[in-house]
């Protein structure tokens, strides 16, 4: 990012549905900075049917440990396995990637000591937690697009260890922004900016700053040679809105303008 990109911001687009009632984490920035701040998914999830699963030669039962790494790969494993009628035996261990997952996944069962597991909140962590457990036959019920980092780790490690592709990241249909501009646009995976190009094949930065979340995200805005002006986490902005907030008050400053 240059100096010369700090410009004055009145509207912000971040790529992510609008969160619920006294959940938005940017309302506060909004009012003080008096900027019009709006919310759109640039992906969607589709499910896979019960025959797709299928078509990759999983049963679900074979497995001793069920890996989750968000909550829709939860809900989309419970609503196939239905489909199925699958029931998962009681003592088939689940893994989560932090505890709000592991407690979502207890939506779907009755939860038992020493079957649920999950992560404190970093990767490394919950690799070291699945490690720990290197004898069970593990499922990863997961999108199609995906970090390698776990199945490379189980790789790694000679453990016994399965993906199964149960819903697709889908670009969503943003037709009706053709003519909408925004001074930033927020991209937290590199989905959304496959979106953005699927949508909008001729799209041209110009102005338009760009925020990005995480390192595959930067490097998805690099590969389509887009400059990143907002990068998070860094040293000083550990989260997006933090990092918003610092770029907005330089970018903003009266005195600058």
């Amino acid at each position: 990012m240059t100096l010369d990109r700090e410009i004055k911001v009145k509207s912000i687009l971040i790529t992510q549905p609008e969160p619920e009632a006294g959940k938005n984490i940017y309302e506060e920035f909004s009012k003080k900075y008096k900027l019009k701040i709006d919310f759109r998914a640039f992906i969607h999830i589709e499910p896979l049917a019960a025959r797709d699963i299928r078509k990759q030669k999983v049963n679900f039962l074979d497995f001793t440990a069920i890996i989750f790494n968000s909550k829709n790969a939860v809900d989309n494993f419970f609503n196939i396995a239905s489909e199925m009628k699958v029931e998962m035996p009681p003592e088939t261990k689940y893994f989560s990637i932090n505890e709000s997952v592991s407690n979502y996944v207890q939506k779907y069962i009755v939860p038992r000591k020493r079957k649920m597991f999950n992560g404190k909140g970093t990767e490394k962590d919950f690799l070291a937690l699945c490690k720990s457990h290197s004898k069970e036959k593990f499922l990863f019920p997961c999108s199609d697009i995906r970090k390698a980092t776990l199945p490379d780790f189980f790789v790694k490690n000679k453990m016994n260890f399965t993906e199964c592709i149960i819903y697709r990241t889908v670009s969503s249909d943003l037709s009706d922004l053709a003519d909408v501009f925004y001074d930033i646009l927020v991209f937290f995976r590199p989905a959304d900016i496959k979106s953005l190009y699927d949508n909008f094949p001729e799209f041209v930065q110009n102005n338009t700053r760009i925020a990005g979340f995480g390192s595959s995200t930067a490097q998805a805005i690099e590969e389509h040679n887009l400059i990143l002006d907002i990068p998070a986490p860094t040293a000083d902005s550990p989260g997006m809105l933090s990092a918003l907030e610092r770029y907005v008050a330089r970018a903003n400053n009266d005195k600058k303008n």
